[in-house]
Parts: C-alpha cells; structure tokens; sequence
C-alpha cells in the first residue's frame, strides 16, 4: 500500500486535475469520500445476497475486508470497492432449484473464487492479451447476456408475485430516477429506489393493512409487507449470527462442496475475468496511468477475495461500475478513500440491527429492482458485442452463439446420469466456449468464411484489421 501524498492544499482539485491513487485530499475529505463509496456499493452489495440466500449483514462485513485485501493484492495502484457479485446469481438460483443448501451454494462459489485466482495469476505471467484470445468479446458479450437473462424466472416466479404492484411501482421509479436524477444521487439510483420501496411499503401497510400472497416459498400466508418482528429482537452490536438453517437462520457457515454445484456456478468466472479487466482499462484511461501490468493482480485479487468470503459464508465479489461512476464525477481516485471505505463496511457488518433491516426488505421492493437490474445485466453483453464491433453477419459468430444462448437463457438440460446433470448458464456457457473455437478451427478450413472478426471495431479505415493482442479488453460491469 502506498504513503498517499497530499494532492495541491488538499481541498482543491484543479482544471483537468485527478486525484491519483496514490494520492490523496485531506482526511476530512477522504472519510467523506470513503462513506461516499460505501453508499455507492451498499444497494447491489446487499441485494444480491438476499435474492442468494445469504446474509447481508455477512456480505457488508466481508466486502469491507475483501476490498483492503484487493487493495494490497494490487499494491494500491488499483482504486475499487469490492461489493457483491451478480455473476454467480443465476447459478446459485440453479443450486437452490436442485436443492442445495447454503453451504454448497458457498462452497461452489468458493472453488469459482479459487479458479478466478490462479486465472489471474496466469494472465499476469503471460500477459493481458490471453484474455482477449481465450475469450474473445463475441464470447464474453454471450456469457453475460446469459446469466443475465436466464435470471429472469427468478425475479417472475419469486419475487413479482409477493407483491405485484409495489413491484411495479418500485420498477417505475427506478428506471425515471436513474435518467432524471442528476450527479450523485443519479448514481445510486438503485439505493434511492430501494429506500422509495421500503417506504412506500410501510405506508401502504399502515393504510390498506396486510397483503395475501406468498412470502418467497410455501402457501400465500396473510402478512404485512414490512415485518421488524426481528429488527427490534436484534442487538446493536455483534457479529452477524451462525447459520441454524433448521430455524431458518443464515449466516456464518463453513462450506460443502459438491462437483455438480460446482459447475453450475463456473461460468460466473468469465464474467469476472471481463469485468475485472474492464475495470482496470476504464481508471487507466481516465487517470492516464499504465496499469495493464496489475490486470491480472486486479483478477487475481478479486478471487481469492472471493475465495475468503465464501470461507465463512459470505457472498461473492467484484469490483463496482458504481463507485468508478463516483471517481468520474469527483475526480478523485485515491486509494486512500477506498481504506476508509472498506473500514466503514466492517464496522456497518458488526451490527445486527443493521443486518436484520436489510434482511427485512419487501420482496415485492426487490421484484420490482430486480427486474431492472437482470435485465441491464444480460444488455451489458450486447453492450460489449457493439463496443467491439463483432459480425454476427459472419456464421462463426452467429452459429455458437444462437446455440449457447438458448440452451443458457431457456435452462436447458443434458442429463448423464441420475446425480449429474449440465444445464441453463452451465451448458450454455460450456457451448459458446467450445463451439466458438472449434468453429474458428473448422471455418479456416473454408475459403469462403472471413475470420477473424470476434472482437474488431468496424471501420472503413486502414489499419482496422488489427492483430487479437491489439483488440481491447472486453469490458462488463455487472453491478
């Protein structure tokens, strides 16, 4: 970690000017900074979790300490909070629907956390370009569409249905405030939503009374939507509880590990490898600083933080399009502020009270930014299928791809034996993969197919037919 220098009087931030991460502004303004950070993160960070069956008030804790690890994994030349992931929702949803228990859900997601890891060492021995060959854009922009579509169930057969038009409501006003909020509050639009939903959940209890409808599994039951039956039992200060799952109680486990869990969750790795590099390229790009030799410190990091989360049941993590959002529009990328960041989420984790109110938000609440946020998930990878200009007019791109998509969105099976089974993400990650390189082996065969053109920018101009080490990273932010 770095000894942060004083940028300017350490108040002001000139014209043109950025705060570097090893740099800094006066405490004051980084403390400010680091809640700033904190509340950027907190709505994805603790959604997620919910909709995975874990403990919130576990991941807030966890994410705290896996972002100063990550921060020291990358030496402090890479400024980000590590929040909860998304890429391991739709495998997780795959776990539950098998009937896997919460600690084969950690555990899958632990040996993902591990795999990403030594990816991640590997990329930093052998460069960043064996990204784009491995897993060039056409691929990626497929695996994250998938595991974001193929969530799409969950938010319709789950969570909707709790509350149908508090759902709609919330929906509503998180897709008008995120294009008419402007600066900060535009930024954490899905926190702002959420907030809006819980109170307007409250409100309706206190006027219309109770709702019948099916509160996440079993028969519909009578019940108010907001119940702070366990906020008010819960203490002020503590750790997050040991799981009882008998009692219904998640939270501090050990994880089990099983082959077939393992495998539904795997996928999530890709989308990490590309989120991560992603992350990377955007803070150099804005800061001017050269920071491809720490792309693979950055995925390196990232799973094995994972890897620790999961160690004592906490969620997955990743690196947040959110608090880049606030470095953007603050200018200040000093690791510094990421620090106090991570030392404000570990103190928020030692709170019960805290925990026992996240964990009480209304499922109606979550339908309604869930659909929102599944669906911008599986965008972002069209999102990268334009920014890298991929030919689908080519059948080298549109054969595999078609093909993993609907075996991946529509959760299609391939059964090999009564205990083992591959399917929905899983399948149709595994399809894209494979199908798309020995396609690529095939189609050199055939005078006839242009190749190749997986990742290249469209241009009319010389000097667009560039090498795959010249293409850019493929970028995802799946938060």
């Amino acid at each position: 970690m770095p000894i942060w220098t004083l940028h300017g009087d350490g108040k002001n931030i000139g014209p043109g000017e950025v705060v570097a991460p090893g740099e800094r502004l006066s405490w004051v303004r980084t403390i400010g900074l680091g809640g700033q950070h904190v509340v950027s993160m907190f709505g994805a960070t603790f959604v997620f979790p919910i909709i995975m069956g874990l403990n919130p008030q576990l991941a807030v804790m966890m994410s705290g300490f896996c972002t100063l690890f990550f921060l020291l994994v990358v030496k402090g030349h890479v400024p980000s909070y590590l929040g909860t992931s998304a890429a391991f929702v739709g495998g997780v949803a795959a776990i539950r629907a098998q009937g896997g228990t919460t600690a084969e859900v950690t555990g899958a997601i632990l040996v993902s956390g591990l795999v990403l890891g030594f990816v991640g060492i590997a990329i930093h021995f052998l460069g960043g370009g064996v990204i784009s060959k491995a897993l060039p854009p056409v691929v990626t922009g497929a695996v994250v569409m998938l595991i974001g579509f193929n969530l799409a169930p969950v938010v319709a057969g789950l969570y909707w249905p709790q509350d149908q038009w508090v759902a709609l409501i919330v929906m509503v006003a998180l897709i008008l405030m995120s294009v008419a909020l402007r600066g900060f509050l535009g930024r954490i639009a899905i926190l702002v939503a959420l907030v809006f939903g819980y109170i307007f959940s409250w409100v309706l209890d206190r006027v219309s009374g109770p709702i019948t409808s099916a509160s996440g599994s079993g028969a519909p039951t009578e019940h108010f939507r907001v119940n702070w039956d366990s906020v008010h039992s819960a203490s002020w200060f503590g750790l997050p509880p040991f799981s009882d799952e008998a009692n219904g109680i998640v939270g501090i486990h050990a994880p089990s590990f099983s082959l077939t869990f393992i495998v539904l969750v795997l996928p999530g790795v890709i989308a990490l490898v590309a989120e991560n590099a992603g992350h990377v390229k955007a803070v150099a790009e804005i800061t001017g600083d050269d920071l491809d030799p720490y792309i693979g410190r950055a995925i390196a990091g990232d799973g094995f933080a994972t890897a620790i989360a999961s160690a004592v049941g906490g969620s997955p993590t990743t690196t947040h399009a959110e608090n880049i959002g606030v470095m953007a529009a603050t200018r200040v990328y000093s690791t510094a502020a990421y620090v106090i960041a991570g030392f404000i989420a570990i103190l928020l984790g030692f709170s019960p009270k805290f925990g026992a109110v996240m964990a009480a938000t209304p499922g109606g609440v979550l339908g309604g930014i869930l659909v929102v946020l599944f669906g911008m998930i599986g965008l972002l990878g069209a999102k990268i299928w334009k920014e890298n200009g991929v030919d689908f007019g080519n059948p080298l791109n549109l054969m595999p791809i078609a093909a993993g998509l609907i075996i991946g969105i529509g959760d299609t099976a391939l059964k090999f034996s009564d205990t083992f089974s591959l399917g929905g993400i899983a399948l149709g990650t595994i399809v894209v993969i494979v199908m798309y390189h020995f396609c690529q082996l095939v189609g050199s065969w055939n005078p006839e197919l242009n190749r190749p053109t997986s990742g290249r920018r469209p241009s009319t101009t010389p000097g667009a037919n560039a090498s795959d080490d010249e293409q850019e990273e493929p970028v995802a932010q799946l938060t």
